[in-house]
């Protein structure tokens, strides 16, 4: 991509021949969304032989493709001073440790008190703006009750390298959780497609029909009365992945009031006990891997010393 902005590349004899344009400057772009590609279509802003062209458009072998990028609009969020549990920093990428109840990035309900908001102050500006004004740096997110580690990405070019490496599953990420029954098995896989409810459209379900590739991999870490300690090491990253996954095994996490109806913590938690310990990645600006852990909460502590 140049700094103008302006990405260009030529179609070879490749998968992308033959293929819709919009599909292929996905593929090109992972760190765009296949909807905002097609919005920059619809306005005219990629040509392909110097001529505009529509989503629609198949690709030859040979076609120059130009897609211009508009300018980040300035976010019309506040930045917010609070204390930020750093684990990782540099002039490209910043991992922070997510506490629980914080929402990522500003949303209907939620316009203040966000892990943007905070960054935003933190980084004063220097943020990817690839992902929305409303979500400045965010490549990746996790839900408000689930803690640990976040990437933030400070640049473009960050952003989409980072994006590149979430989409070939190539970042590690291992979270601990506790879950309710006592798991058999000291290790196992689940590889069950993940997509919309099919009757509550705000949950996520195992979904044979309509659901994407999705796989958990599930490591116990320690047994208790009626409880178990695992490690979710994931190798695709959906939407409420690892509840889904563990509910669809019989063992929903505890304090999960989503995905683990008719279940009633003995103990007062904030949602699901669900934190994300280790991330790794390779530094999009030097490729060495960056390997962070982040130490399980207070609570959690607090509740594996009462579970032994």
């Amino acid at each position: 991509m140049e700094d103008n902005g302006i990405y260009c590349f030529q179609v070879g004899e490749d998968t992308m021949e033959n293929q819709r344009i919009d599909k292929v400057l996905g593929l090109a772009l992972p760190s765009l969304s296949r909807s905002y590609i097609q919005k920059l279509l619809k306005e005219g802003l990629a040509a392909v032989n110097g001529t505009t062209v529509k989503p629609n458009y198949r690709v030859k072998c040979g076609d120059d493709v130009r897609l211009e990028l508009p300018p980040a609009t300035e976010p019309d969020i506040l930045p917010e001073e609070m204390p930020l549990d750093i684990l990782y920093e540099d002039e490209d990428v910043l991992v922070v440790n997510k506490p629980k109840g914080m929402v990522v990035h500003p949303a209907a309900g939620h316009p203040t008190g966000t892990l943007v908001n905070g960054i935003m102050a933190h980084c004063k500006g220097n943020l990817s703006g690839i992902n929305g004004i409303m979500r400045p740096g965010i490549v990746h997110r996790i839900d408000k009750d689930t803690t640990g580690s976040v990437i933030i990405c400070k640049n473009d070019a960050a952003h989409s390298h980072i994006a590149a490496q979430l989409k070939d599953h190539s970042v590690v990420r291992h979270y601990h959780a506790i879950c309710y029954g006592v798991l058999e098995e000291d290790e196992r896989t689940v590889c069950a497609p993940i997509g919309r409810h099919p009757t509550d459209r705000k949950k996520m379900a195992v979904n044979e029909k309509n659901g994407k590739h999705a796989v958990t991999h599930i490591r116990v870490l320690k047994r208790f009365h009626g409880y178990t300690y695992v490690e979710c090491r994931l190798e695709t990253g959906r939407t409420h992945q690892i509840r889904v996954h563990m509910a669809s095994i019989g063992h929903p996490l505890l304090g999960d009031t989503v995905y683990a109806p008719g279940r009633t913590s003995p103990y007062k938690l904030e949602g699901q006990c669900l934190h994300a310990k280790v991330l790794g990645f390779r530094h999009p600006r030097t490729g060495e891997y960056i390997g962070t852990d982040a130490p399980l909460p207070e609570y959690f502590v607090h509740l594996l010393e009462v579970l032994k």
